[in-house]
């Protein structure tokens, strides 16, 4: 462990301050993926024809590589932050959108036909009703574009230090440390660990009614009886008839 948290000096960072960096590269895309998915999906979910465009548009986007996005965008954003930050929101809108679209579509026609029945509009109906069901899928879209997010922030170590716990795979290289490139693994691994726990934990105090753990086996196990016939009782046999 001797230089395990001994951070280079060229960093300009201590060992939090690189965790927190990276976060920060980490999660605000991902926020800022997740507004532009919310109004977008509603826009898909509303106007059927409208999703295999965008959709398609959006795959296109995932599928490139993000040093490529990265070389383009120096000319504009310079070997900055922001650099790494917007491909990374791109790519969480690719993810969220269709887990939105899908939890919102997954509401059913009884229930939007109801809160209608009650006076809801479409703005008030999306977010109280549809938004609020479809959170799992929602939550379950997100764990994805995070533990990607946490993990392609790296990358930005190519473009001038800007790769937070990336940067220490780059200075192993530099220095001959190969503590500092386990540092990086570990520690980027366990934030992953982290952030897909605490959304876990969110979905559960979100979902209160969802079914989970014994509670849900033993539910399903409850239902199971239910369905099953119960065995029916064969008759006594009769005593043999006296000759």
């Amino acid at each position: 462990m001797n230089g395990f948290f001994d951070i280079p000096s060229d960093l300009d960072n201590t060992y939090f301050g690189l965790i927190g960096l990276h976060l920060r590269e980490a999660l605000l895309p991902v926020l800022a993926g997740l507004l532009a998915a919310l109004p977008l999906a509603q826009l898909c979910v509303r106007f059927r024809w409208l999703y295999p465009p965008v959709l398609g548009v959006t795959t296109v986007f995932y599928a490139i590589p993000s040093l490529a996005v990265f070389v383009v965008l120096i000319d504009y954003t310079g070997q900055t932050e922001l650099t790494v930050m917007i491909p990374l929101a791109v790519y969480s809108l690719v993810v969220l959108v269709p887990a939105i679209v899908d939890g919102v579509r997954s509401v059913p026609e009884e229930t939007l036909a109801a809160s209608t029945a009650m006076g809801f509009g479409p703005v008030r109906r999306y977010l109280q009703v549809q938004l609020p069901i479809a959170v799992p899928a929602i939550l379950a879209g997100l764990r994805v574009a995070v533990s990607a997010s946490i993990s392609l922030v790296s990358v930005g170590a190519l473009i001038g230090n800007q790769g937070a716990l990336g940067n220490l795979l780059a200075d192993a290289q530099k220095y001959g440390r190969p503590e500092l490139a386990v540092n990086s693994v570990l520690t980027t691994a366990v934030l992953a660990v982290l952030c897909d726990a605490l959304l876990v934990l969110a979905r559960n105090l979100l979902t209160p009614w969802m079914p989970r753990g014994k509670g849900r086996r033993a539910r399903d196990n409850a239902a199971a009886r239910q369905e099953r016939p119960e065995p029916q009782e064969l008759p006594e046999p009769q005593e043999a008839a006296t000759r």
